[in-house]
């Protein structure tokens, strides 16, 4: 059932710890050299794959003369010395294949926070459409509270969420998820389909689940991480990465656990739209606008008839036509000013009215909700 999680992904987040990635202070060129094959692979078939990748803490604190950097300024400054050599030692693993990998380096809030989630995903979208791999890491160097126990776990997920990805696989040191701890207790019981996560199994993964993840995350933070991807219809692999091809073993049946959505991506961003924006402003469109919204499409500035009330990018905003209730609701690409700048225009004039180029639509229809 795994495998069939892979061959019907068409986005896939992968993430790995430090453990995988860093040992004595080095990178792992041999593993990362296999990753790198298994996600070549997925992209011959026509799948987008996204890397979320811990290790730069382990590659930078022997320099710092402390295998185990306690305080947080510690932990910048290896996080500092470390990225390069992560982001170094990945494209030396994609470059065998022609993949070029480009570095996104987010916080939680990036994901969080509308405004920069708009941009986070606009960076990652380009660089997917250019064929080059994102790699994507916490910002440790400037991070605070966000340099704790499971953060790339749940970053990775935010980004799954953000990205529209169909598929999570969290790489760990365990093959999923066990009723008890597998090294102490010979009746725990591997669990490999899950189809929702409950307090119960939340209990199975305190205690000895917990203690075995990789790097700073734990059994905990890989189910808190695929409550989130479960909710933005993405479904959720966790298994051990220490394999000859992590990814191909997967597909071949590893042992692993399968935690299936029980909605689309699409599906499930449409509900999170509908409930969860309460309009900072309205724009209006004519009758063609209306029709073309309705239609699924996207909303053009051609098709603006006027704005009411002031937001900036990002914002929540209702859609109406001109003599008519609320047709859809929206998260827009443009600042209520730009948009009264632009209304009317054709998109090949938009560049020139505002004096930058902005993104193609006002409101893209992955951020639309018709109502």
């Amino acid at each position: 059932m795994t495998g069939d999680s892979f061959r019907t992904a068409r986005r896939i987040v992968v993430k790995t710890g430090s453990a995988l990635i860093a040992e004595h202070g080095k990178a792992r060129t041999d593993w990362l050299a296999r990753l790198a094959a298994d996600i070549s692979d997925l992209r011959a078939r026509g799948k987008d794959v996204i890397l979320v990748s811990s290790g730069a803490v382990a590659l930078g604190r022997v320099d710092l003369g402390s295998p185990t950097p306690a305080r947080l300024d510690q932990k910048q400054a290896a996080a500092a010395i470390g990225q390069p050599r992560l982001m170094a030692a990945l494209a030396g693993a994609f470059a065998s294949h022609d993949i070029t990998v480009g570095q996104a380096l987010l916080t939680l809030s990036d994901t969080e926070t509308r405004r920069r989630w708009l941009n986070a995903r606009a960076t990652l979208e380009t660089l997917l459409d250019a064929g080059i791999v994102p790699v994507i890491n916490e910002n440790d160097t400037v991070a605070t509270d966000e340099i704790r126990y499971g953060d790339n776990d749940r970053l990775a997920a935010r980004v799954a969420q953000m990205m529209g990805a169909d598929l999570l696989v969290l790489l760990s040191d365990i093959d999923g998820l066990y009723t008890a701890d597998p090294n102490t207790d010979p009746q725990a019981i591997h669990i490999p389909v899950l189809t929702e996560l409950s307090a119960q199994h939340d209990a199975m993964a305190t205690g000895a689940n917990a203690a075995t993840g990789v790097g700073s995350g734990g059994m905990v933070t890989k189910l808190a991480a695929a409550r989130i991807a479960h909710a933005a219809g993405c479904s959720t692999i966790i298994t051990r990465g220490n394999r000859e091809h992590p990814l191909g073993a997967i597909e071949e049946g590893a042992l692993s656990t399968l935690i299936i959505a029980n909605t689309t991506p699409a599906r499930a961003r449409e509900v999170w739209l509908m409930g969860h924006l309460k309009p900072e402003g309205t724009i209006v469109v004519d009758a063609g606008a209306a029709r073309a919204l309705q239609g699924g499409a996207s909303l053009l500035a051609v098709g603006i008839k006027g704005v009411l009330g002031g937001f900036e990018r990002g914002a929540a905003v209702a859609i109406k036509a001109e003599d008519s209730p609320i047709i859809a609701k929206g998260v827009t690409s443009y600042s209520s000013a730009d948009i009264l700048r632009v209304i009317g225009l054709q998109s090949d004039e938009v560049e020139a009215a505002l004096g930058f180029r902005g993104r193609p639509a006002i409101i893209h229809r992955d951020d639309m909700v018709r109502v």
